[in-house]
């Protein structure tokens, strides 16, 4: 699974650290690292800012099973939905937390922000656990800022019964997905395979990722962008002719009306990634039996893109940061954390630690999808994520974007690939807005 960090990324590595507010070196971890073996032995409570489902479990048994250091958790909305603003605010306010859930896109940005301290020292004994493809993510600057919880493989879900009884055969490329497709729509003029989600950017970059896209790079000093690039033009034709064709569904991702249309059958299928089963599971537990999971429908050559995935980081200022930094490690790195987070039977996370996918396969309880290997269909798919992926510095300004102009798609107000344009044009406003190069 492990491959080496590309030449590009090792570049943008130098690029950020030379454009990055790097403020740690000031930061009250310092005096946590400087502690006396009496203080160091004290109990210690540790805030702990998250969303990812099973966390509660997961500190639970932190707490049960530690007497050093205690975990006070805090439940917020995901990043998107205010979990990072409501980071923000508190880095500005000195109030951070000491430890934060960020997915890997956005840590590049908080980073440039300073809002995150340097954990290099704290993690350097775990970082052989992890494939130099996931730990490229969060390491930035020759500096390694977080500790990577899970990748995000992309999958396909589909129901199985609704295909049998419709004779339609699971895609294996896209061109095979589209034929389905309107063979699915033949069979019920309401039923859809699947979702173009309007509002969710993330899911349009995993696509454009596996088709072989490169939204950032590094040129000298200065940064590449190229959001509608040839491979992600080429995704956006492609969805934009399923939603004209009126092939796939238009639903805000994770809405009332896509559920709705999921517990109705109308929606056959879900272009997801591995975090999707649990999601699946927990919401729609009538349906239990009826669901599998594919790999990803490909362009020819079997590939993945990585569809979210977090990352855990020490807040700007914590005075608590060989604690926080312990923390980090054991939910990331145990067993015993992995084994509560999916005995929840709320979260599928795919552990970026491949020494812990056979602790997550024994854990998650797979009768929802028929007894189905489901963590082998996930350890395949991981092994053909397209190397080579970067996020940008200011990806909660191009998922903002996106969102902005793909919402206007249904209702024929632009299309996909004008839509990119618009994003293009936004992104490269806003980097130079901050004072960096760009490109071209």
């Amino acid at each position: 699974m492990e491959r080496k960090t590309s030449r590009a990324t090792a570049g943008l590595a130098g690029l950020l650290a030379s454009v990055t507010l790097l403020t740690a070196c000031g930061s009250g971890g310092e005096a946590d690292r400087a502690a006396s073996g009496d203080a160091a032995r004290a109990a210690t409570e540790v805030t702990f800012w998250g969303w990812a489902k099973g966390t509660k479990e997961v500190v639970d048994e932190f707490n049960k099973s530690h007497t050093d250091i205690k975990i006070k958790f805090e439940e917020i909305p995901s990043g998107a939905a205010g979990g990072y603003a409501k980071f923000s605010n508190a880095v500005k306010a000195a109030n951070a937390p000491d430890v934060m859930s960020i997915e890997y896109a956005q840590l590049p940005d908080f980073v440039n922000q300073g809002a995150v301290e340097d954990l290099s020292v704290e993690v350097a004994d775990v970082k052989a656990k992890y494939p130099a493809n996931v730990l490229s993510m969060v390491e930035l600057g020759g500096k390694t800022w977080a500790l990577p919880m899970d990748a995000a493989p992309q999958v396909f879900y589909y129901r199985k019964d609704l295909f049998d009884k419709w004779g339609v055969e699971v895609p294996e490329t896209w061109d095979e997905f589209r034929a389905a497709a309107e063979k699915v729509k033949k069979a019920d003029k309401k039923a859809r395979i699947a979702t173009f989600f309007p509002d969710d950017g993330p899911v349009l970059a995993a696509l454009a990722w596996q088709a072989g896209a490169r939204w950032f790079g590094a040129e000298g000093d200065a940064w590449k962008v190229a959001v509608n690039d040839a491979a992600t033009k080429k995704v956006a034709d492609y969805w934009q002719g399923l939603v004209k064709d009126g092939l796939v569904h238009s639903h805000a991702a994770f809405s009332q009306e896509w559920n709705a249309s999921l517990e109705s059958g109308e929606t056959a299928g879900y272009v997801g990634a591995s975090w999707g089963a649990g999601v699946m599971k927990g919401n729609h537990a009538t349906q239990s039996g009826k669901w599998a999971v594919a790999p990803v429908p490909n362009w020819g050559t079997p590939a993945s893109g990585m569809l979210g995935g977090t990352s855990f980081v020490a807040g700007k200022g914590t005075k608590k940061l060989k604690a926080a930094a312990e923390v980090i490690k054991w939910l990331t790195t145990s067993d015993a954390a992995w084994t509560s987070r999916l005995a929840s039977g709320t979260s599928s996370g795919f552990p970026a630690a491949p020494d812990l996918v056979p602790v997550a396969a024994k854990s998650f309880d797979t009768s929802y999808y028929d007894g189905q290997d489901i963590y082998a269909l996930f350890a395949e798919s991981y092994k053909t994520i397209q190397p080579g992926w970067t996020w940008g510095p200011t990806m909660t300004q191009v998922f903002t974007s996106m969102k902005d102009q793909m919402g206007k798609v249904p209702s024929g107000g632009t299309t996909l690939p004008q839509a990119l344009d618009e994003t293009q044009n936004a992104t490269v406003t806003e980097i130079k807005g901050r004072g960096l190069n760009v490109a071209g």
